[in-house]
């Protein structure tokens, strides 16, 4: 299982219309072969601030199947048009669940 942790920094005052955006587009990703989860969480620190994590059956479920697809194009023009920057995207695989 592949873990995609992307952080978004939206444009000041468009919290609430990122964040509808992001709601319509899980309906893209529960769609998506490979994707087992999708979760938003915002900062508290830092309220323009999200990060999406995205857990994937494997990574070219993501990089090779997603990225790229029509799925994908849609989800960006529901969310694009608020960031303040390119979002910043890594994988992380786990390594230890304590408790």
């Amino acid at each position: 299982m592949i873990l995609e942790i992307a952080q978004i920094d939206v444009k000041p005052g468009s919290e609430a219309e990122f964040e509808a955006g992001i709601e319509r587009a899980s309906a893209i990703f529960k769609a998506a072969e490979g994707c087992r989860s999708f979760e938003v969480r915002r900062s508290v620190e830092k309220p323009q601030r999200y990060r999406l994590l995205i857990e994937w059956e494997t990574l070219e479920a993501h990089t090779k199947d997603f990225t790229g697809s029509q799925a994908w194009k849609d989800y960006r023009a529901m969310v694009s048009p608020y960031f303040e920057s390119p979002p910043s995207v890594e994988h992380t695989e786990l390594t230890l669940r304590a408790f």
